[in-house]
């Protein structure tokens, strides 16, 4: 374990899956944390093993209660926003409670932390921001139109912040998240992502659903590769990486149906009878981008960000994890 430092990191939505990868983390990095969740759609599970670690601290509360957000931030140097209601199709089945987390929330956690002189307000941006712009690789300064509510929050979000930045001072780093998977991510519920979700049900002999003919393609990026951005991004000392916004990706593009056959791939190593689930294939679904491709260049060039993760590698460790964990 790393020496203890003095420096204490806020993570919302700390016992979700993203932001309890970054507690487990900078906790063993030495840093004091503290974790704020209101247990939406975050578990008690993800947090478990440091429940009892004297460097964290687990604040139960709601983003959008603005004492929450308040207590929250008390002596600390950095934040690393993550709390959200993600999902597009949760976003079109109900656009005001996303509104209200994702947007309100988020602008009651920039407040707080003006008030309290963080040095530095990292948060979750996304992809979805891209929306109908059909360039391919996405490069930061050209986005489209967004596709769902979901994108308009997320795009407000940078907007927001960017705004923060030059009314207040406050340094404020938005990271552009691409398909993020890996350990800890809920295979379960009406929304779970697609890795987990067909991890599990090729694990029980169920055909996993394509939505369209599976040429959707998206550049899958590996838990830790948005770790070491997360870190990049709040250690960063250049003042020109500051007040902007960041592909978090790896930079290469999956087909849908070449993730299947890598999972099958994978998976069958445990269990061989996996390699003859059968797929099926259904409608496309409303508000999705066809094709998601990030350039990382900006992140090399400002953050020194160096994904050490492909998705093949990627993949493998979190086949790895859910069979260990899921079986």
């Amino acid at each position: 374990m790393s020496q203890t430092t003095t420096q204490k990191i806020l993570i919302t939505g700390g016992a979700g899956f993203i932001g309890s990868n970054l507690c487990e983390y900078f906790v063993s990095k030495g840093y004091r944390v503290a974790c704020l969740d209101n247990f939406a759609t975050g578990h008690r599970h993800n947090i478990e093993a440091l429940l009892g670690n004297p460097l964290f601290e687990l604040i139960e509360g709601d983003i959008r209660n603005t004492e929450d957000c308040q207590k929250a931030v008390q002596g600390a140097d950095y934040v690393l926003h993550q709390a959200a209601l993600g999902s597009v199709p949760r976003s079109i089945n109900d656009p005001v409670t996303s509104n209200e987390v994702n947007i309100s929330g988020f602008l009651n956690m920039l407040v707080a932390a003006r008030d309290a002189k963080v040095k530095r307000f990292i948060y979750a941006a996304s992809s979805s921001t891209y929306g109908d712009s059909e360039s391919l690789p996405k490069i930061e300064e050209k986005i489209g139109k967004p596709l769902s509510p979901y994108a308009i929050t997320k795009y407000v979000n940078e907007l927001y912040a960017e705004i923060f930045s030059k009314t207040y001072g406050i340094e404020t780093i938005g990271l552009r998240y691409f398909n993020v998977y890996g350990r800890k991510q809920d295979p379960n519920g009406a929304y779970a992502a697609v890795i987990p979700k067909f991890v599990m049900q090729l694990m029980k002999h169920e055909s996993p659903v394509i939505n369209g003919d599976g040429s959707y393609s998206r550049d899958f990026t590996y838990i830790d590769n948005v770790i070491h951005m997360n870190e990049q991004a709040m250690l960063s000392q250049n003042p020109e990486a500051v007040n902007t916004v960041y592909n978090t990706a790896f930079g290469e593009r999956t087909s849908l149906n070449e993730l299947v056959v890598k999972l099958k791939q994978y998976l069958s190593e445990y269990d061989a009878s996996i390699a003859d689930v059968e797929i099926v294939y259904g409608p496309n679904r409303t508000g999705d981008v066809a094709h998601s491709l990030a350039s990382v260049d900006k992140a090399r060039r400002l953050l020194a960000y160096d994904p050490q993760f492909s998705f093949a590698q990627g993949l493998n460790e979190a086949v790895s994890w859910y069979w260990e964990n899921l079986k």
